[in-house]
């Protein structure tokens, strides 16, 4: 029997009906439907809308690499959003917000989106199909909205967090620009002095016969090595960060770099309190939009970035199917257990202290105790959700703080490097030519 696809207004409520019948004809349907108490506006056989689905999806699709980009994912949500607080059915709003997109990904997956709902699917099952630019955080979030009956309010929700998270991510980038930046410059400015003004001196010295400073000889080496190896200086980085990579290949490599990334000098913290925040928001903001417990921290897992986390959010899932509840295995799993490659990683940052650091520092807890107690109270009260926001709106402000810190912090030092550079520059260029005039007076 024929399955026919229909939209209709409820008579009694007035409210949008979208679903299916089955019928040998369309009157057949058409009658169906009418003595469902509905007044059918759109009705279309489903081997049509498949037909119409295999079309559409030729028609407005370009040619796109990669994912979509955060920015365009969270205005796309909020606008999403005020057009479902308006009232516009769900299919008509993501057609006009596909027509505003630009071509690419997300233009896309948004006329494949609007394919699937013509097709019978939900919003969460048709933005599953398209996971370059939904992930499955944001997917959960529109399957708890549809089940609660307010997507509008999981869609701001849902923005809200976007838009914070966005802030927080500019924030970091935009203090670790100007040091970037001034790094790179100097390390320019002191490689074209050892390649072409050093060697010029060198040969000035070489004509005089005479013996050279030891700064001078110490200036006069590097010189040359840079001159005959130049080409070491962008591989060393590179090579540096290709290892990083081959040793995070392997699932304990990874785990050590994750937490070497916890705990290393001065950015470790910086590191920590932005997972945590991020963390506490993503969980907070499942629950309160009605995800399970268990479905909520693994969706957090996956979203952390870091192994630690990933080892803690499992164990506690863990705990919780037991019976358990959250603070007290956040507390007692939270301690990082000893990895040789996070000592390794220590030891080539910090030569001859580093692996007495870590023995020091390793087994300090990843969640401190304002977490802990927060999290406590919120399963007492019953207001986890809204404890969890007021923890990652701590960390936020940490962060913002921390950032401003090192970045005021990193200005003087940076000063302070590049004037003890060139100040040794200048001395040791100009001690052999002071030693010449003392003699020849």
């Amino acid at each position: 029997m024929p399955t026919f696809q229909f939209e209709a207004i409820d008579a009694a409520t007035g409210k949008e009906i979208r679903d299916t019948v089955d019928a040998t004809t369309e009157a057949e349907a058409q009658a169906t439907i009418r003595s469902m108490g509905y007044m059918v506006t759109k009705l279309k056989a489903k081997k049509q809308a498949k037909a119409a689905e295999g079309t559409s999806r030729k028609s407005g699709r370009t040619f796109a690499i990669g994912g979509v980009k955060s920015k365009e994912l969270t205005l796309f949500t909020r606008q999403l959003s005020i057009l479902q607080d308006a009232g516009l059915p769900i299919l008509r709003s993501l057609k006009i917000l596909a027509e505003m997109q630009k071509p690419g990904r997300l233009r896309n997956s948004l006329l494949d989106v609007c394919d699937e709902i013509e097709g019978g699917a939900t919003l969460s099952e048709a933005m599953s199909k398209s996971p370059k630019a939904f992930d499955r955080l944001y997917c959960n979030m529109i399957r708890a909205g549809e089940a609660g009956g307010a997507l509008e309010v999981i869609l701001r929700r849902l923005s809200e967090f976007m838009e914070r998270a966005q802030s927080l991510k500019r924030k970091v980038k935009g203090a670790m620009v100007y040091p970037v930046v001034v790094v790179c410059v100097a390390v320019g400015i002191l490689t074209f002095i050892m390649l072409k003004i050093v060697p010029q001196f060198k040969k000035i010295f070489d004509d005089f016969g005479s013996e050279l400073p030891a700064m001078t000889q110490i200036l006069i080496d590097v010189s040359n090595w840079i001159v005959n190896y130049w080409y070491l200086i962008p591989a060393i980085p590179f090579g540096i960060n290709l290892t990083i990579k081959a040793i995070k290949l392997i699932p304990y490599g990874r785990f050590g770099w994750d937490l070497f990334a916890l705990k290393v000098i001065i950015f470790g913290q910086l590191v920590e309190k932005n997972i945590l925040s991020r963390s506490t928001r993503t969980l907070g903001t499942l629950l309160s939009s009605g995800v399970p417990i268990l479905e909520a921290l693994n969706i957090t897992k996956e979203t952390s970035g870091n192994m630690m986390f990933e080892r803690l959010f499992d164990r506690v899932s863990n705990a919780i199917r037991d019976g358990e509840a959250i603070a007290k295995p956040l507390k007692e799993y939270s301690v990082p257990p000893f990895n040789a490659v996070a000592m390794l990683f220590w030891t080539c940052c910090v030569p001859g202290f580093g692996a007495l650091l870590y023995m020091l520092k390793y087994k300090k807890r990843v969640v401190d105790d304002l977490v802990v107690n927060m999290v406590d109270v919120g399963e007492e009260s019953g207001e986890l959700d809204t404890m969890l926001y007021k923890v990652a709106d701590t960390y936020d402000e940490e962060v913002a703080v921390l950032t401003e810190s090192l970045t005021s912090l990193m200005e003087p030092l940076l000063i302070i490097f590049l004037g003890g550079a060139v100040g040794f520059i200048v001395i040791a260029l100009f001690l052999p030519l002071i030693q010449l005039i003392n003699d020849l007076s």
